[in-house]
Order: C-alpha cells, then sequence, then structure tokens
C-alpha cells in the first residue's frame, strides 16, 4: 500500500496496467484482478496481502465470478480463450477457444448461471451454455455482429436483454428469450472503448457521451425492441467523458462513473440536473 489519504488507499500488486477487478457478492474482502501481462491476483482485503494465483500465457483483458460460486474464476486471455479457475484446486479446471481475437468481457446471465456471454475484438459478442461447451470448437447459442471490435456484451438486471457496444459506435440489444429479436442504436461516444451498463432495472441502460451521461429507455412491445433517450444526468464537476460506470448494489441511485483519470460518484441526496429529450430515431 503507498499513501492513504481521505479515506482513499493505493494498492500496487502488479508491474503493469489492471485490466480488470472483481469480486464476488457473498466474498466482498477477496477482490481478484487480471493484467495486461497475463497475471491474475487474489487480494486479501482483510490482511491487505496479494497473492498471484496464476500467469497466463497471454494478456488477462477481462475476468468474471460464477454467480453461484464464489471460488470458480473465469478470465478471458488475448487468444481468444476463456479460462475457468478453481480456487480451491488452485488450478485452471477448463478452458475453451471462443474466439478469434482478445475476449474483451464476460458476464454471466443473472436469471441462468449456465449461460454467459462474451465479447472480442474479433468484432463479435457471443452468448454460451457451459453445460454443453466443448473443449474443442464449442458452438455458442446466438453471435451479435459487429462491423468493429466489440468491447462489451452485459446482460440486464432481470437477465432478459443482452447489451453490445462496439468501436462501430453501435449499441446492440438482443432479446435473450427471442435471440432473433436484436435491435442496433447508433452512438456516438469520444471514447472509442465505451462500454454501455444495465441501470437498477431492464428499462435503463446508461451511455456516456462528451460531457454527460444519456439514459436510453428500453421498450420490449409485440416483440420489438424500441429505444429513446429518457434523461441526461449532467454535473459541472464531469468535464471528461464518462466511460464506465457501476451501479450501487443496494442502494438505488448510487452510480459511479469513470472518466479520464476521475471518478464521479452520485448519490440519493446529490441533485443532478436532468434534461428530457424527444424520442430517438
Amino acid at each position: 500500500m503507498r499513501g492513504a489519504a481521505a479515506g482513499v488507499f493505493k494498492y500496487l500488486p502488479h508491474t503493469g496496467s489492471v485490466a480488470g477487478i472483481t469480486a464476488h457478492p457473498s466474498a466482498p474482502r477477496k477482490i481478484y484482478s487480471c493484467t495486461h501481462e497475463g497475471e491474475i491476483c487474489l487480494m486479501d482485503m482483510e490482511k491487505e496481502i496479494f497473492h498471484m494465483i496464476y500467469l497466463c500465457d497471454y494478456a488477462a483483458f477481462c475476468l468474471c465470478q460464477a454467480p453461484d460460486h464464489a471460488t470458480s474464476l473465469y478470465f478471458g486471455e488475448g487468444n481468444g480463450k476463456l479460462k475457468a479457475f478453481d480456487e480451491r484446486a488452485g488450478k485452471v479446471s477448463s478452458k475453451w477457444k471462443l474466439h478469434c481475437d482478445c475476449i474483451s468481457s464476460i458476464d454471466f446471465n443473472p436469471d441462468n448461471p449456465n449461460m454467459l456471454a462474451t465479447s472480442s475484438l474479433d468484432n463479435t459478442a457471443c452468448l454460451w451454455d457451459l453445460r454443453n461447451m466443448k473443449m474443442l470448437k464449442p458452438e455458442s447459442l446466438k453471435v451479435v455482429k459487429h462491423k468493429m471490435q466489440v468491447h462489451s456484451a452485459y446482460f440486464s438486471p432481470s437477465g432478459s436483454f443482452l447489451a453490445t457496444t462496439s468501436h462501430d459506435n453501435a449499441v446492440g440489444i438482443l432479446s435473450v428469450r427471442n435471440c432473433d429479436n436484436l435491435f442496433f442504436l447508433k452512438h456516438t461516444s469520444p471514447s472509442s472503448t465505451f462500454k454501455a451498463s444495465w441501470g437498477w432495472n431492464d428499462s435503463d441502460l446508461l451511455l456516456g457521451t462528451q460531457r454527460d451521461i444519456a439514459i436510453i429507455s428500453v421498450g420490449h412491445e409485440d416483440n420489438n425492441i424500441s429505444t429513446s433517450c429518457n434523461a441526461r444526468i449532467e454535473s459541472e464537476h464531469m468535464t471528461e467523458a464518462p466511460r464506465l460506470f457501476a451501479m450501487h448494489p443496494y442502494r438505488l441511485g448510487c452510480l459511479a462513473c469513470v472518466g479520464s483519470n476521475k471518478v464521479f460518484l452520485w448519490t440519493p441526496e446529490q441533485d443532478t440536473e436532468q434534461k428530457h429529450v424527444p424520442k430517438s430515431d
């Protein structure tokens, strides 16, 4: 640890840039992190001790934990492989070649722990069923194709929808229950690696713009997906384009986001200016 001021603690467990951080809700004192150097570390928050538990052959770009297993860790490598690490056994238990390029995100369906989504720099996002995944040539449930690199694929809170974001400035919204129902929303972001995040329900999708946060309302009627910009959240302190978001799991309205080297926090008690705008095309 280096320095602690105003409740902010800084740790330097890695030699390179950190690509992902995750903690399981049932074990919040155990924090996993990965780096572009391929290091997978586990931190004990109570003891403030880091252990490198695995070293990948390639860069590790993302990691995620299985919702029903706090000791199971999944991470994506730069060669398109997904690996499952068993903390109790201290080794990789399974691995699959899912993509032709880097895996940029991993997310489990909140309603179905056997379903996961991956996005990749090979211009695709895919749905998978862990029960039917073969080590050689696994077959996906659905492939969402973009024109350029895909940086994220995240499920909505109920698991009914999947939102994908791409370098082609498009946001894909897929109905998980009907994979033929796919909608693309055009969104211009100053950040080429922007990621959309769901709010506290399936109706709100958060997207960063030049200097505010657009709250996109997602509708689903008569088997058709529609979107409209419902509101915008602005702050005089946010002078950078927000790129990543995190919603508090228990406090409704508590939102954090990051811009260029800055972290912004909204709380329910805080007054935020919202501007209603016409529906998008």
